[in-house]
């Protein structure tokens, strides 16, 4: 059965992948995208997939623009949008901090806020947040990342608790490291900040969880899996994959509570 899907984050990675995708599979798609540019760029794709998309432009952050998320009418709502950030959390300077979780949390729970009271209404709906292996696994030097996405299981958990008695579905789902270019980028970013011969944090500390880079999956597989559950009537709360990733965060829970200091 055809649905009407919003999706954030739509202009590029897995974001621009899921929403052709779904497309595909004749759902009506409305693909937000951060910036003017994307727009084009993103309607080309579609074109060239031999799909439509309604794109729009929607910046998770600017108050007129979540005003889109409240005026359309859709069946499932998908909180894609984030940013991301690499660097010692001993050291990176808090203000960055703050900036990846105004998007990846205080942002992204406005955004759902509004679809869960249209769904609310309604009595039918769901919402999925996109987190991440990070939201589960403590990743060295990726912390103020990491963190955002631990936040974001909460506010994931908390709000299925509350809502299923309005029959709104909530749902994770929780990707490895896949090759969109996000990973490099957020690595990337510490460069602004981070300097070998002021920082205490050795460079050859960092360069260890950097070799992650080097074993990303194809991403194709991690938007096939997404349309999969996005589209399903019933499905995990948490999807994590690929299975070495739910692996592995399924084995950090284990060593924490036999860790010691």
């Amino acid at each position: 059965m055809s649905k009407t899907i919003f999706i954030t984050g739509a202009g590029s990675g897995l974001g621009k992948g899921t929403a052709i995708g779904l497309a595909k599979k004749g759902h009506h798609v409305i693909a937000a995208v951060e910036i003017i540019s994307q727009i084009t760029s993103l309607r080309e794709a579609a074109s060239e997939a031999g799909v439509e998309l309604e794109v729009i432009k929607l910046d998770i952050k600017n108050q007129r623009d979540q005003q889109l998320i409240h005026d359309y009418n859709y069946d499932i709502f998908i909180a894609n949008a984030a940013i991301g950030e690499g660097g010692p959390i001993a050291e990176i300077p808090v203000d960055r901090v703050r900036d990846i979780f105004e998007t990846n949390v205080f942002c992204t729970l406005e955004n759902a806020q509004i679809a869960a009271k249209k769904f609310v209404e309604k009595k039918a709906g769901k919402i999925v947040f996109m987190s991440s292996i990070a939201g589960v696994v403590g990743m060295p030097y990726l912390g103020p990342y990491v963190a955002s996405k631990h936040a974001l299981e909460a506010v994931a958990k908390t709000m299925k608790a509350e809502l299923e008695e309005f029959n709104v579905q909530v749902a994770t789902i929780n990707p490895g490291p896949f090759e969109t270019g996000f990973n490099d980028r957020m690595f990337e970013e510490k460069h602004k900040w981070y300097d070998e011969n002021k920082n205490f944090t050795p460079r050859e500390s960092i360069a260890e969880t950097e070799k992650i880079l080097d074993d990303q999956y194809d991403p194709q597989e991690m938007i096939d899996k997404m349309v999969e559950v996005i589209e399903s009537d019933h499905h995990a709360f948490r999807t994590a994959y690929p299975q070495d990733a739910e692996d592995m965060m399924k084995d950090e829970e284990k060593k924490n509570w036999e860790a010691k200091i």
